[in-house]
């Protein structure tokens, strides 16, 4: 069967750190990327072709408007730490009902949403290759939204034959931070690679990927993402001498790293703050 072709894409928390490193990068001659983030974003440039949208991702209507007419959408909006669980609640768990609801009264036939590790984060570090579909079991608020997420997704495609391709990004930086990322490592040029793996890759269903570059210290695996066609090519290994080992007590005993330390604790909501 041919792949997909992706003429028209929406991109959610295009303003956002990902969305900002994808937007060059998912550029391709006769593509329009929709761009959309409550955020101001850049103006298209000279010859680019790129629509910009400010919305929130909890709006049905505006959604519903941003929807129309593509081909699929990539949903990276929404709060990327911890929260009180009232911020999480509106803008991550709700704000991603809202994007597979407006997708599919849209007609649009593919979402991919940004998942995380952190939706694994209290899983054991030391139990060897942590598997695809590996079992929710997470770390924060965010970790829980990231869960909610692909449960959502799950359902839009078992009710509505939506293809839903959930990523559990580890960390997507021009080049890692510090030694956990040795492990965790997803290059930009690598996301854009998955990113056009699991667009293009024909009647997908409903998945949960893996993503990471190709690292050697990997803790996840990558059968599934290859399955779909991701072809990683970057290795965080070429900045482990610089890095060091620069760990902390946390980053080695869950794959959460320091998502699972006390001092992440969630900060205390209006209501908690109230009764505290």
């Amino acid at each position: 069967m041919a792949h997909v072709t992706t003429q028209q894409l929406l991109i959610t928390g295009a303003a956002g750190r990902v969305g900002t490193l994808m937007r060059p990068r998912l550029a391709r001659p006769g593509r329009l990327l929709r761009l959309l983030d409550i955020a101001p974003l850049p103006a298209p440039g000279a010859g680019e072709a790129v629509e910009t949208l400010q919305a929130s991702v909890t709006d049905l209507d505006a959604m519903r408007e941003a929807c129309a007419g593509v081909d699929a959408v990539i949903h990276l909006g929404g709060l990327s730490t911890e929260r009180p669980w009232e911020q999480i609640l509106d803008t991550n768990i709700n704000g991603s009902y809202t994007v597979l609801e407006a997708a599919r009264r849209a007609g649009v036939p593919r979402v991919v949403f940004a998942s995380s590790n952190h939706a694994v984060g209290f899983h054991p570090a030391d139990q060897g290759e942590a598997a695809d579909y590996l079992f929710p079991r997470p770390d924060t608020f965010y970790g829980v939204s990231k869960v909610a997420g692909e449960a959502l997704g799950s359902l839009y495609h078992d009710r509505y034959s939506l293809d839903v391709i959930c990523l559990r990004i580890g960390s997507c930086f021009e080049r890692p931070l510090n030694a956990r990322m040795l492990a965790t490592w997803l290059a930009p040029d690598d996301c854009a690679r998955l990113l056009e793996a699991v667009l293009a890759a024909p009647e997908p269903g409903f998945k949960v990927v893996w993503g990471i570059s190709a690292n050697t210290r990997a803790w996840w695996s990558l059968a599934q993402a290859r399955a779909l066609g991701y072809r990683p090519q970057c290795d965080a290994e070429q900045f482990a001498t610089e890095l060091g080992d620069m760990v902390g007590e946390f980053d080695h005993r869950y794959l959460g790293g320091p998502f699972c330390s006390p001092e992440l604790d969630a900060p205390k909501g209006e209501a908690e703050q109230e009764a505290s």
